[in-house]
């Protein structure tokens, strides 16, 4: 199969066959015109895209490309059924970008997995296969799995998950290149791993479920950031906890009205079994917390709201700790992943009151009534240090793409991923 030589360049397009004005296709070569708009990556986006759509399987992408212009293309070039059909320039780029590729189709082909094929068990079993491939000696694991989580006390995700016939998982993945085992524990990750969301007995829509094989977008996230980082360099010790459950209905699922009592004697009124994300993250923040390290991020396709608010082209950032938010928000900047904060202040802790619990896991109103994302990041606040101090919430409102854009195809994005490796790398 041959490849088309994609160029890009700052001349307006010549009169032969054109898509668009920023496409131009003659034979075996194609061209991107930036005539006024030479970085302007979301028209190498927007090429890339009328390229896929006129059929176009293979490329190479020839002449002077800027590193990010070719990242740009291949995130909108690249979908569930084509991947590695592109060769990069001949630069020295090569390993960065492959490199990123490598995480990213990591990122979203976990995502965009069938439930049916994509259990908890199996999600957790892919991450730690996929980290061993990049680094086998110093990648260590031990989970809980079914019962063994009630039984160690890890009740938000036993309750989420027991409902299902394929059970629950907890898996701590410990990556450490110091090979000393008592090395500290430099950051921890913690990602949302719902392999399906039927948003249980508050059950959602055909047309809201539709799309829940995706709610696992945070543990893929995560796995792939920390596949990126290693893939950098990581000389640190970091720390993944990935929360796996199903949420499904059963006579055995957990029920509207339930208290919850978590390890640190957090007592939480279940009023909407659709908000089981805050649930799972909750048990993987205090594992995170236990290890004593002075960064934690958690990342979660965690609620509507924060879509609503930025749309599926920002992730949202919450921290109680302003100076962490700032400084990752710039990698985000840094790494061309767009990313907005949101408000997070300690009294959203109790802005979802329970007279049967500390608090409920969410306002028995659809969305979660307003400032839904902010209140979901509350509840998680009490699951950290008292005041937040190195931890940081990102709600991936950009995880996933339901029915593709002009710049974006379908299903997942790995949007994030670089975000976090570069925290790894620098924080």
């Amino acid at each position: 199969m041959s490849f088309l030589s994609v160029f890009i360049t700052n001349q307006a397009a010549a009169d032969y066959y054109s898509s668009g004005t920023v496409l131009s296709v003659n034979g075996q070569a194609a061209q991107i015109h930036l005539v006024e708009h030479q970085n302007d990556l979301d028209l190498v986006k927007k090429a890339a895209r009328k390229l896929d759509n006129l059929g176009v399987l293979q490329v190479e992408l020839s002449g002077s490309w800027e590193i990010e212009q070719q990242w740009a293309f291949a995130l909108s070039f690249t979908t569930t059924n084509k991947q590695h059909h592109i060769k990069w320039c001949d630069d020295a780029n090569i390993n960065e970008l492959s490199n990123r590729y490598r995480a990213m189709i990591f990122t979203r082909n976990i995502t965009n997995a069938t439930p049916e094929d994509l259990s908890p068990e199996i999600l957790a079993n892919t991450c730690e296969n996929w980290l061993s491939g990049i680094d086998e000696k110093h990648i260590s694991s031990k989970r809980w799995v079914g019962e063994a989580l009630k039984e160690q006390g890890w009740m938000g995700i036993y309750h989420v998950g027991r409902g299902s016939t394929r059970p629950p998982v907890l898996i701590e993945i410990d990556y450490n290149p110091t090979g000393d085992i008592n090395a500290p524990i430099s950051a921890c990750l913690v990602g949302k791993g719902i392999t399906f969301d039927s948003g249980g007995y508050s059950i959602k829509s055909s047309e809201g479920m539709l799309s829940m094989k995706c709610d696992m977008g945070g543990a893929a996230t995560v796995t792939g950031a920390l596949g990126l980082a290693m893939l950098r360099g990581l000389k640190k010790r970091v720390k993944l906890f990935l929360c796996c459950a199903e949420n499904l209905i059963s006579g055995h699922a957990y029920k509207l009205g339930d208290v919850i009592t978590y390890k640190n004697g957090t007592t939480v009124e279940v009023v909407n079994t659709d908000a089981e994300g805050r649930l799972v993250l909750a048990d993987g923040l205090m594992a995170a917390t236990e290890t004593g390290s002075k960064l934690i991020i958690d990342a979660a396709t965690l609620t509507g709201a924060a879509m609503v608010a930025l749309g599926e082209e920002y992730n949202a950032f919450f921290a109680l700790d302003k100076v962490l938010q700032q400084r990752v928000l710039e990698y985000s900047v840094q790494e061309f992943e767009p990313s907005w904060c949101l408000p997070l202040e300690k009294w959203h802790r109790y802005k979802c009151p329970s007279a049967f619990a500390n608090t409920a896991n969410s306002k028995s109103q659809k969305g979660g009534g307003g400032g839904g994302a902010s209140n979901a990041a509350g509840f998680l606040s009490r699951f950290v240090n008292e005041e937040g101090t190195g931890w940081l919430h990102i709600d991936l409102a950009a995880a996933y793409n339901a029915s593709g854009s002009v710049t974006m195809p379908v299903g997942a994005t790995a949007q994030g991923v670089r975000t976090i490796a570069r925290a790894l790398l620098e924080e």
